[in-house]
């Protein structure tokens, strides 16, 4: 490996060609464009995943993620206003410890999606961006790139021409210190995604689907009235 690559133990470079440099500049304009469109929520917003780190597909998402909690109306006044009016609405909460959150999906294919927390993320739900590969406003505009980890347990770092990629196990202590997370979130979600690949997908706690029309409020209002564990976890929502 020449100088520009970093040195990530295990690692193998991957080189794009030109239709991938073409993919992610399409898909990270699109990331851009709906970051600008939520005005100054943009500033608890990031993009996380693949158009992040660099590594992306055409069937790879645009995972727009507030990281704070925000007033449901307000989201999609911002959003409506540069005519991305959501085609769908799903409120999820994946296990009854964790956080709710409400995704707001911009085409009818899902692949553009606005997620926020209905309450305060705690600390490893927080890091679970971190963990992916988190590219922020400012990123995008100066085309920096992320490292983070895919769904094959691999850690992808960016390089001038294209990214280094090596397995996450086995790398648990360097992956941490480079991702700026914790241990605890390393080893959390190599145990959710290793069950994953082992078993299949088993689902999530609790998945509501809104019809677009429906305000998220009354929705959540519902919902806090119909289930114990969905309104526990909102204690202190307004």
């Amino acid at each position: 490996m020449n100088r520009e690559v970093p040195r990530v133990p295990g690692g193998v470079e991957v080189v794009y060609g030109e239709d991938r440099w073409r993919l992610l500049r399409k898909k990270r304009e699109k990331a851009l464009q709906v970051l600008k469109t939520l005005g100054p929520l943009a500033r608890d917003a990031v993009v996380h995943g693949s158009v992040a780190r660099g590594d992306v597909r055409p069937e790879s998402d645009i995972d727009v993620a507030i990281v704070r909690p925000q007033a449901p109306a307000i989201v999609e006044v911002y959003l409506e206003s540069s005519g991305m009016r959501p085609v769908a609405k799903e409120i999820v909460q994946a296990t009854p410890s964790n956080t709710p959150k409400v995704y707001l999906y911009l085409d009818y294919e899902k692949l553009t999606v606005v997620s926020y927390p209905l309450a305060p993320l705690k600390p490893r739900e927080r890091e679970f961006y971190t963990w992916g590969g988190e590219a922020s406003l400012e990123d995008l505009k100066r085309g920096a790139r992320k490292p983070g980890v895919d769904k094959r347990l691999i850690l992808i770092v960016p390089t001038k021409r294209g990214h280094v990629e090596a397995p996450v196990q086995g790398n648990e202590g360097w992956v941490a210190r480079l991702l700026g997370v914790s241990l605890e979130t390393v080893a959390e979600r190599v145990r959710v995604l290793t069950r994953r690949r082992e078993h299949g997908h088993t689902g999530v706690f609790l998945k509501v689907e809104l019809d677009p029309e429906e305000p998220v409020e009354e929705a959540v209002a519902r919902l806090r009235e119909e289930n114990p564990v969905f309104r526990r976890a909102l204690r202190g929502w307004a």
